[in-house]
């Protein structure tokens, strides 16, 4: 299988990318940066001058410095292609050795930056010309240190996770926000799979070290970066024999380990060995949050494709148990609360879901450690003879050349990520099924309105009703609000994840057409009104007369949070811009006139349906785009649609084209397009598999780079790949 090609970004100054990572390892809270890979190029008849040039890349073997100098070593010899030049061919490359006290003069180097997420230490390995390796660490100071065996298997089990964390699910999301990163395949077979597994297995109990997913609020030995990245590979693999046997192995030293080991028996659908697993354990320990959220989540998953009504209700009214005690067990923590909001909705208990969504603790979104580099003086992405399409070739002019409306650009939803994103999602699926005035009223009737509070205080602010009642005394007593999610306790939010409440909650009127009215209805879309701020309600309970018996029909009412309240103006957005834009659909077709859109709209709006949960309209909208110019981002949104229909030949069609995009831009792996062929060998058989790949109309050298992907499926001895 070919490589990708070698992105090359040209440094300004010499040696500024190799400083800029030292300066930025005292920043890094998550798994780290992708690898950093620096040379020194230095011409043939001009051997005075010397150039910086660099790239990032994830999936390479860091069990060593010699793994890591084998990886320089084929750059060395690596030609980028019809638009390459002959340097690397002919040249000789250099990297600079970034030691302490080291003139340039002294030494010829290649050199890569591998992170350390455990020690928090930067790897580096430097490769003289010829042959002379030498590898050490540095720490968040900027010292040397010595490079250890115990170092390098922290390494080496920190490169796999970050392979798989910032490899792209297809859509070009992960692609696009780091410049020139070449992504692996960090396990390829069943001997790295080994490797990867003892690592995991020896330093499994540190894993809280390394941190975890933004939803998550405390890192555990079973909530965390190590223990999502199995999981992942696991799902993408198939290989659910391997991880059963390390759980079993790492459950005898602790017994919370139980909860992986029932996820990993649901995902083999050995479901009632991971129902018993789960009981035994939790005779044990029964008030294992982990485990309590596993067993509400597998059996909110059976509710949902239950046969009969009857057994649907019996088995939400068990997940209903589950997720009740694990929000007792863990009350800090957004997943468990968000699980019983599930529930609720499922259950059609409106009230209660969105109390309990009200309830929910949201925390700042920690995305990803990304590379901070300077500006690159030049910038080098070659492209390889294997990956020409010309759908694909011509996007990137198309994409940067479209108009795109300003009311599109301005969704806030679109930004959300960590629990904002989870929340949102919950909020539109109540919306999907009741309606949005159905889900303003029930909002109403949960939720103290301003309206209704200050005609209350109005009237308990009257002469002749200063008597003292228990309401008054229960507003007093509500907890502070900003406990949960308000700016007071989340200062640090991004203002994108929790966006500040309008003034007066008055949303600005910057209508898509001139379709909405100026009264904030816009067709047919009602203005969610305000409910009261929690701050107020403090202050006016602190300087209110102590006879208040008007407020007694706020007594069973909640205050709603601020960034609840900024999730049903930002729903309010969505739906307004999704109405206007199927009435227009409508009228268009209704005149049978075309209604036109640039691609990047098009691709906008299908993420708004999707966002809405209207996938029929989303496969619409993104099926325009597709139509204009390739989007990774439309393809990725059709796929799905696909892979829940069981269209095999769409969907591998797709695929096809997905896999060749990521491999233009320097990406030979991607978990969620592996899990899809593996997934249609395992319905379909794998000589079927090939045989459709084969039969489409695309040059072979593209349809070869998915049938790598088909064979590593082969390689796993995946499901239908036997004969």
């Amino acid at each position: 299988m070919v490589a990708p090609a070698v992105p090359d970004l040209t440094e300004e100054v010499l040696h500024e990318s190799i400083d800029a990572r030292t300066e930025s390892l005292i920043a890094l809270r998550e798994l780290g940066p992708p690898d950093l890979v620096h040379l020194l190029k230095q011409g043939l008849r001009n051997s005075g001058r010397q150039t910086g040039i660099y790239h990032h890349v994830t999936g390479v073997d860091a069990s060593s410095s010699a793994s890591l100098a084998a990886y320089i070593n084929t750059l060395t010899y690596k030609d980028n292609g019809p638009n390459a030049t002959s340097k690397i061919v002919e040249g000789v490359y250099w990297c600079v050795a970034a030691l302490p006290g080291l003139a340039e003069s002294d030494a010829d180097w290649f050199s890569e930056s591998c992170y350390n997420a455990f020690s928090r230490l930067d790897m580096r390995v430097h490769v003289s010309i010829p042959g002379t390796v030498e590898s050490y660490c540095v720490d968040e100071r900027g010292e040397k240190r010595k490079a250890s065996d115990e170092l390098w298997l922290e390494t080496y089990l920190c490169s796999v996770l970050r392979a798989y964390s910032y490899a792209d699910s297809g859509s070009g999301d992960t692609i696009r926000k780091i410049m020139g990163v070449r992504r692996f395949n960090p396990v390829t077979n069943t001997e790295t799979e080994h490797r990867f597994l003892h690592a995991a297995e020896q330093l499994f109990f540190r894993g809280w070290q390394l941190g975890s997913d933004s939803v998550v609020q405390v890192p555990t030995n079973v909530s965390n970066h190590l223990t999502t990245g199995l999981l992942k590979y696991l799902e993408t693999t198939g290989r659910y024999a391997s991880g059963i046997n390390l759980f079993e192995k790492l459950r005898t030293q602790s017994i919370e380990v139980s909860s992986l080991l029932a996820k990993v028996l649901f995902m083999g659908n050995e479901e009632v060995a991971g129902v018993k697993a789960l009981y035994q354990s939790l005779k044990e320990t029964p008030m294992d949050y982990v485990m309590l959220d596993t067993q509400a989540e597998f059996l909110l998953k059976k509710a949902q494709t239950a046969d009969t009504p009857e057994v649907k209700e019996e088995r939400l009214r068990m997940a209903l148990g589950c997720a009740d005690r694990s929000t007792i067990a863990a009350p800090s923590e957004f997943r468990t609360w968000a699980r019983l909001a599930q529930i609720y909705v499922s259950m059609e208990d409106w009230e209660n879901a969105l109390t309990t969504l009200n309830s929910c603790p949201m925390f700042t979104y920690q995305d990803k450690d990304t590379p901070v580099m300077p500006e690159p003086k030049e910038v080098h992405l070659p492209i390889l003879s294997e990956t020409r399409l010309d759908e694909i070739d011509s996007e990137p002019e198309s994409r940067f050349s479209e108009q795109v409306d300003p009311s599109l650009l301005g969704l806030r939803a679109a930004g959300y990520r960590g629990t904002f994103k989870q929340a949102y999602s919950i909020l539109t699926e109540m919306t999907a099924k009741i309606g949005w005035d159905q889900l303003l009223k029930i909002r109403s009737n949960v939720f103290v309105m301003e309206d209704e509070y200050r005609t209350e205080k109005q009237e308990a602010s009257h002469p002749a009703l200063s008597k003292r009642s228990p309401s008054m005394d229960g507003l007093r007593g509500t907890p502070d609000p900003t406990a949960n999610g308000g700016e007071e306790a989340d200062g640090d939010k991004d203002a994108m994840e929790k966006p500040e409440k309008p003034a007066e909650t008055e949303m600005a009127h910057d209508t898509l057409t001139t379709n909405g009215d100026s009264n904030g209805d816009s067709n047919g879309v009602k203005k969610p009104s305000s409910t009261i701020d929690p701050q107020e309600v403090k202050a006016d309970t602190e300087h209110s007369a102590p006879n208040d018996e008007h407020l007694s029909k706020l007594n069973t009412k909640r205050l709603c949070e601020r960034w609840l309240d900024s999730l049903f103006m930002v729903l309010y957005e969505d739906l307004r811009v999704y109405t206007i834009w199927r009435t227009q659909m409508a009228q268009y077709r209704a005149q049978q006139m075309q209604y036109k859109k640039s691609a990047e709209e098009w691709e906008t709006l299908g993420a708004l349906a999707e966002r809405l949960q209207h996938l029929d309209e989303a496969v619409e909208a993104y099926r325009a785009c597709l139509s204009l110019r390739f989007s990774p981002k439309a393809l990725a949104g059709v796929l799905r649609v696909f892979e829940k229909t069981k269209s095999t030949r769409e969907t591998l069609a797709s695929v096809i084209r997905l896999v060749t995009w990521q491999y233009r831009w320097y990406s030979e792996f991607s978990p969620e397009l592996l899990h899809t062929i593996r997934t249609l060998i395992e319905d379909e058989g794998a000589v079927k598999v090939r045989s459709i790949i084969q039969a489409t109309s695309l040059p072979q050298n593209v349809l070869d780079l998915t049938h790598h992907y088909a064979a590593l499926c082969a390689t796993f001895r995946s499901s239908g790949t036997d004969g």
